[in-house]
């Protein structure tokens, strides 16, 4: 804070203004200068002193939340002497606070238990905070609350105690864990009926459990039949957190036990709930049934209908799936993936028939569950919380359908329609479980498939508009049956065009076009012309974005497998319509200076440009080649009209980039246009789409002896703004796309060019930038650094029997003398204390490669590194014993594969998270 430590009163203002200010501004004012407080070494004092004076509420939770914050992520600016008289100081707060507000209470609780994972002096903390409150029943709720969150904030990922720490709090957490269970006892006994102070200790014994350090052979016995609401949720959530805690059952026998007895009893509990129409009870039973099926999971795959293997556990789940809302058997979806996913593994005839028939129950269960609302009119919303519901439904089916066979539930489905005269929304369900298991059933000579398909496409237009909307999804999904059956494509085609020219079918209509000419793009080249109307007069049609990008994308398809000769003039004319609407946009520009969006155009172009793809021979002419050179003159202009926005140079990027893959070398005449252009626009609007651009012109053609120097001048001009961009402060943080794009583009010159970009001067800025980018946590940018700089070592690794390798290898050989200590030290800083878990795969390849080039020079390197890290926390905790770090040390340097460097890694950083 500038001007030094604010008065009180001037915080009251600030605290005010956050809650009160009517203006929004005030508001912002008022937060952005609260924060910059907390952020500064004078919170501590104040905070203190708002929670002494206890003015209002606002004020002491602003204060009880700072204190928080503060130890959470600034407890080393606080000298080791002052730890105890903080400890003490928050624990009169809590205790004169306790009635103020619940919130306030849970907040300096947080701080409290915080305060006791990073305090190493602070010795059996749960025993010394029992013992001082154990005998007052009002401390009751807040010792309740500290001990609720002390082993919740143990894996924490705001607190980085580390795992040496952790380790030592979890044995000693487990030491006391029977005085907790003791203490909750007693008070439950001493409160007597109170509500609130039940939820708390179930809450408070759920987070025991949930640490895995309640003493297996304890279970209160409870009835939660009879419970109010809130409290009914806290019980179910503590026998939910005690199914979880015991997911090895074998270790914990008697508890496990215990618990699957209990909950098969509950069956009765929830009919009775049933019948009262108490949806939020049914709703916590189901949460129960399910926790107890994934916890049992491997037992009763192992030994299914013995012991704990019991099948009954699936008749609970079958029994919610019963129930008439979809909320109910939703809830254990996640189950029913995990069993399909365990049989499909284990492939055992003999298995399968025994859970056959659950999921044949679960599928007619969730057949029911997918019907409209007799009254529903229109097409079935996929956008609403039952559309989703459906959705989840057609994957869930798609993944268990092996243990019921595709083929012989398709039939099923498909007999129920045939044989008896169903209401539209059973029709409709039906329809749309067959779509959702259509493709995988097989099509070779399969009758059944070839009547549903003759069947549905005779249906009359008077049907539902749901049925209809789904019938045109199934005929989308069965574009394998018309591949093999090509009599069926013109009925199939008509029955779609009709549906194209209603409105409401139009989308799933151009959806199932634009898959048969995925699946059929042979047998779709005669219908070609039809394709082409319909891309003419696109927006004659009510099609959404997606659709009329799909129908286009299906043209492209087709397009591509024309004879040669026809396709320029037929590519041609499947553009002229976007590039006669860009034109006009150009031209409306000049004439009355309002700018239009193109996006729509150019997102069409890109998509054609992306899906024509001929097979050309060596030698021949591109058929692309003349069509995409006409069209640059209106793309460079549209870039150079909107060149300050963003999203649309973006755009323009995308449709140049695959016009430039889609003909390969042939777009050379481009090259030297495309580029100063890009360069230019850089210059005053650095977007990183440009980068990206680059990259893929780097790829095309960095192995022609002839571009090489053209493509390191554009790097080398686009490299300035760049860095003048990232060297801000927090540059890189501000500007993750610019990193990533930048390193893509430079590891493609490793790739085409490593002589060409090692050689040049602009290596030492791009390799110094990417030491500093190594410690950014995101992952497209840190993928893209880290495979830069494996890459660009790996050049000097790898000998290909290329005649550059020896000069490559000095060059690397260079570099290394260079900048390896920083990179080791930078990289094993950046893994210790800035970096995700799911990163470190692909630091281990770093350094792998850097060990490969040079080992002997690598484990001096890796000895400096690990010298300058910390040994200890500002708690007072061994961070990392030499022990640690010499093993450390040695698993890497005597690796003999990646793997090995990155376990020992991800064993290593836990020291420090």
């Amino acid at each position: 804070m500038e001007g030094g430590k604010p008065s009180l009163a001037l915080v009251y203002q600030a605290v005010q203004a956050l809650y009160h200010d009517p203006n929004p501004a005030g508001k912002e004012r008022a937060s952005v200068w609260l924060g910059e407080l907390q952020r500064s070494m004078y919170a501590w004092e104040i905070s203190d002193q708002l929670l002494q004076l206890k003015q209002d509420v606002e004020s002491c939770y602003f204060a009880a939340q700072t204190m928080k914050v503060k130890i959470q992520t600034s407890f080393y600016e606080l000298p080791p002497e002052t730890h105890n008289a903080l400890r003490d100081s928050l624990l009169t707060h809590i205790q004169n606070l306790k009635d103020l507000s619940p919130i306030i209470v849970t907040q300096l609780a947080l701080a409290i238990a915080d305060l006791a994972l990073q305090m190493a002096s602070w010795k059996g903390c749960v025993h010394t905070l029992i013992e001082k409150y154990n005998n007052d029943i009002s401390s009751m709720p807040f010792l309740i609350e500290i001990l609720t969150v002390l082993p919740e904030e143990v894996h924490s990922r705001s607190l980085r105690i580390g795992a040496n720490r952790r380790t030592e709090i979890i044995e000693d957490l487990a030491f006391y864990s029977s005085t907790v269970v003791t203490l909750l006892t007693t008070c439950v006994e001493k409160t007597g009926n109170d509500e609130k102070m039940f939820i708390k200790v179930f809450r408070c014994l759920g987070s025991w459990f949930n640490l895995g350090v309640l003493d297996s052979n304890f279970m209160a016995k409870v009835k939660i039949d009879e419970t109010p609401t809130n409290l009914h949720e806290a019980a179910s959530d503590c026998v939910c957190s005690a199914l979880y805690a015991i997911e090895n059952v074998d270790t914990n026998m008697a508890l496990a036990l215990h618990l699957f007895q209990g909950v098969l009893t509950l069956e009765t509990a929830y009919h009775m709930a049933v019948a009262r129409e108490d949806l939020d009870k049914v709703l916590n039973y189901c949460r129960i049934f399910t926790e107890l099926c994934e916890t049992f999971l491997e037992t009763t795959v192992r030994s299914p209908g013995q012991g704990m293997g019991d099948l009954r556990t699936l008749e609970l789940l079958l029994i919610c799936a019963g129930h008439p809302q979809y909320e109910v058997v939703e809830i254990s979806f996640n189950f029913w993936y995990r069993l399909g996913e365990h049989l499909y593994k284990i492939n055992d005839a003999a298995l399968h028939s025994i859970f056959r028939p659950y999921i044949q129950r679960l599928l007619h269960c969730l057949a029911r569950h997918c019907q409209l609302d007799p009254d529903h009119e229109g097409i079935p919303e996929d956008t609403d919380d039952f559309g989703e519901f459906r959705m989840r439904v057609s994957d869930l089916v798609k993944d268990v359908i092996f243990l019921v066979g595709s083929m012989e539930c398709f039939s099923q489905l498909y007999s129920t329609l045939k044989e008896g005269n169903p209401p539209w929304e059973v029709t409709e369900a039906v329809l749309f479980i067959m779509a959702s298991i259509a493709k995988s059933v097989d099509p070779e000579n399969n009758p059944t498939l070839s009547e549903v398909l003759q069947q549905v496409v005779l249906l009359p237009e008077n049907v539902h508009m749901a049925v209809r909307y789904t019938s045109i999804e199934l005929v989308g999904e069965m574009s394998d049956v018309v591949d093999r059956n090509p009599r069926f494509l013109d009925p199939v085609l008509n029955y779609l065009m009709k549906g194209l020219r209603e409105k409401p079918l139009a989308s799933a209509a151009a959806k199932a076009i634009h898959n048969i000419c995925s699946v059929c793009r042979d047998h779709m080249a005669q219908h070609f012309q039809g394709l082409l109307d319909i891309a003419r007069s696109l927006d004659s049609f009510a099609l959404s974005t997606e659709a009329a990008v799909g129908l286009l994308k299906g043209t492209a398809l087709v397009l591509a497998r024309l004879p040669l000769e026809k396709i320029a003039e037929c590519l041609s004319d499947l553009c002229a319509v976007q590039v006669l609407a860009l034109k006009k946009l150009l031209a409306e520009e000049s004439t009355n200076g309002k700018s239009a969006d193109p996006t729509v155009w150019l997102d069409r172009l890109a998509v054609i440009f992306r899906h024509t793809n001929p097979i050309v021979e060596n030698g021949q002419t591109h058929p692309c080649q003349k069509v995409i050179q006409e069209i640059w003159p209106v793309l460079s202009e549209t870039l150079n009209t909107h060149q300050a926005d963003n999203r649309i140079v973006e755009r323009c990027c995308r449709c140049l980039r695959f016009a430039v893959r889609c003909v390969g070398k042939g777009s050379a005449s481009l090259l030297q246009p495309l580029v100063t252009q890009m360069v230019s626009v850089y210059q005053v609007y650095p977007h990183s789409c440009f980068l990206y651009l680059g990259s893929i012109l780097v790829d095309e053609y960095g192995m022609e002896e002839g571009c090489r120097q053209g493509l390191l001048d554009m790097l080398q001009a686009l490299c300035m703004p760049t860095f003048q961009l990232l060297e801000q402060p927090n540059g890189l943080r501000n500007h993750p796309d610019t990193v990533d794009d930048l390193f893509r583009l430079a590891t493609r010159f490793v790739q085409r060019s490593p002589v060409t970009l090692l050689s040049s001067s602009i290596i030492v800025h791009i390799i110094q930038c990417a030491i500093a980018a190594t410690s950014l946590d995101h992952r497209d940018a840190n993928c893209s650094v880290m495979k830069f700089v494996r890459d660009l070592v790996h050049t000097g690794v790898a000998n290909d029997h290329e005649e550059d390798f020896e000069v490559r290898k000095q060059l690397i050989g260079q570099a290394m003398e260079q900048h390896g200590q920083q990179l080791i030290t930078q990289l094993m800083h950046s893994c210790c204390f800035c970096l995700p878990q799911y990163t470190l795969p692909d630091v281990a390849e770093v350094l792998w490669e850097i060990m490969l080039f040079n080992r002997p020079t690598f484990c001096r390197w890796l000895e400096n590194a690990l010298k300058g890290l910390p040994k200890e926390t500002s708690g007072g905790a061994v961070t990392v014993t030499h022990k640690q770090l010499t093993d450390f040390h040695k698993q890497v340097t005597s690796a003999e594969e990646c793997k090995q460097v990155c376990w020992a890694i991800r064993e290593f950083t836990r020291l420090f998270r």
